[in-house]
């Protein structure tokens, strides 16, 4: 335990540029951790957790202890909110069910709306037809009132054609985000947005996105928060979803560089967040 407290208050210097390293120093250090995670990935692959810093308490305990409600806003369709709960306790992240909100449950909640008694064709996974189940929308491969597109790991040719023909007939196409692809081990693969522009250009019909950055999305999970506007931030990692989303609601906005958007990336739009920052570690003090 002491060791560790000689550690925080090191580190905390050390941003302060309070002290400093030889460069021996350093390299030496950084040697000593990569052997140290070889060695766990090596000898117990399984066991091995990637978790938030132990330095400091993670940023959702610190909301929770100070009372301040939070979402986990994502445009992933594939996972329910269980999935995704234990996705983040993978990752040292503790949270309840109530603390998501997905792209899927947006849509679900919205066909729910607009047509009560409705029915969808569904290109997607369980998370997505979980939450039309949950908000009592039937599934139909006969003669749906929607085409909803969410992410899929069993997307072919014979699945498009389908939905392609039911757009056609009068089906209304529904995009669960229009987010382009989606990263995985080793790569990407085309996501959500790519198999609605496949559908966009055979139909000549404009899917509806209710995902990021969706205001309709938006305002969904800042109604599920019971907040106003101005209580609102939105925290994320790329300035197409995120940020824009959150600008359009007119929320404060906070984009951290631990994703696709980096500070020389910031040029190329024109809108900007209200803060960013290398990492979430010091931002409670903001808020």
């Amino acid at each position: 335990m002491l060791t560790q407290l000689k550690i925080q208050d090191f580190l905390s210097r050390a941003t302060k540029g309070e002290v400093t390293l030889p460069l021996s120093s350093i390299n030496n250090f950084g040697e000593s951790c990569k052997d140290a995670l070889s060695k766990q990935f090596v000898s117990e692959p399984r066991k091995f957790r990637i978790r938030m810093s132990q330095l400091g308490k993670p940023i959702c305990q610190q909301l929770l202890e100070k009372q301040i409600p939070f979402l986990f806003v994502t445009n992933n369709s594939q996972r329910s909110r269980c999935d995704v709960v234990l996705k983040l306790s993978n990752l040292g992240i503790e949270v309840e069910t109530h603390h998501i909100f997905t792209c899927a449950i947006s849509t679900a909640r919205f066909l729910a709306q607009q047509n009560p008694s409705g029915s969808a064709y569904v290109i997607g996974d369980a998370g997505l037809l979980n939450a039309l189940h949950i908000n009592g929308y039937a599934i139909n491969e006969t003669n749906p009132d929607y085409v909803v597109v969410g992410e899929g790991r069993l997307i072919n040719f014979e699945v498009l054609e389908k939905a392609l023909k039911f757009i056609m007939e009068g089906a209304k196409l529904i995009a669960t985000n229009l987010d382009p692809n989606c990263p995985i081990d080793g790569g990407m693969r085309p996501g959500c947005g790519s198999t609605i522009a496949f559908l966009e250009t055979a139909s000549n019909r404009k899917a509806l996105n209710l995902g990021k950055p969706s205001p309709i999305m938006m305002r969904m999970a800042r109604n599920e928060l019971d907040l106003r506007t101005e209580e609102v931030t939105m925290i994320g990692d790329t300035m197409d979803t995120d940020i824009l989303g959150g600008l359009q609601m007119g929320y404060r906005t906070v984009l951290v560089y631990s994703g696709s958007t980096q500070p020389q990336d910031l040029g190329r739009y024109p809108y900007a967040p209200s803060l960013a920052i290398p990492a979430l570690k010091d931002l409670i003090a903001e808020l």
